[in-house]
């Protein structure tokens, strides 16, 4: 990702989330699994726009933001089981099932790895080092496990909506999955963003 920010941008891509935001609340398969499904992006969202002016994070992480909020929306629209890439997908390389939610879970760990060490690096005494990964990578691991007993919750309460909102399409080691994807997410993000990251960091002042 090439790194020339500016002071426009981060509010561009926030305009772009409401429209992909809008274009999947009309007529999504399954309302309630929609709201599920998008609710990280309602909460961040208004979180980001407060805190533009006062604690303004790196291009590059809004970027990422972005992109992970693009994900949500659309498995939200469709139900993650259901999005048409992930049939496609499914049927070019004659797969079991339709693998769309894996790449939701991979970005799981992903984005919110560098969201995590951006926050740890600006806001606590920690430098770079194993240490950071290690507490950037626990960060990763306890919200995909907080993310399945939010699953676990809704399929409690509601059998119908859980069948959409988990996504397991038969898969009984799903959960599992998930986490291990998430886990997965989260190491390729040090070991591909961390230099990439300190680069954007460096652009808004942040050594």
């Amino acid at each position: 990702m090439q790194d020339q920010p500016t002071a426009r941008e981060p509010l561009m891509l926030v305009a772009a989330t409401a429209l992909v935001l809008l274009w999947s609340g009309v007529h999504p398969y399954d309302p309630l699994t929609w709201l599920l499904e998008v609710a990280p992006v309602l909460i961040g969202v208004p979180i980001l726009l407060l805190t533009y002016r006062s604690r303004r994070l790196s291009p590059l992480l809004y970027r990422l933001l972005f992109i992970h909020a693009v994900i949500l929306i659309v498995g939200g629209h469709y139900t993650y089981a259901r999005v048409p890439v992930g049939f496609w997908l499914q049927d070019a390389l004659d797969l079991a099932r339709n693998h769309y939610d894996r790449l939701g879970h991979i970005a799981q760990g992903y984005v919110p790895a560098i969201l995590a060490r951006e926050v740890l690096l600006r806001a606590t005494p920690l430098r770079r080092g194993a240490w950071l990964s290690f507490i950037v990578i626990s960060i990763c691991l306890g919200f995909s496990a907080l993310y399945e007993l939010i699953e676990w919750l809704a399929a409690l309460i509601s059998e119908e909506a859980a069948q959409s909102f988990l996504g397991t399409q038969g898969d009984d080691w799903d959960t599992q999955w998930d986490m291990f994807l998430a886990l997965c997410g989260a190491v390729a993000s040090l070991i591909l963003m961390s230099g990439p990251h300190d680069r954007s960091l460096r652009r808004i002042g942040v050594a």
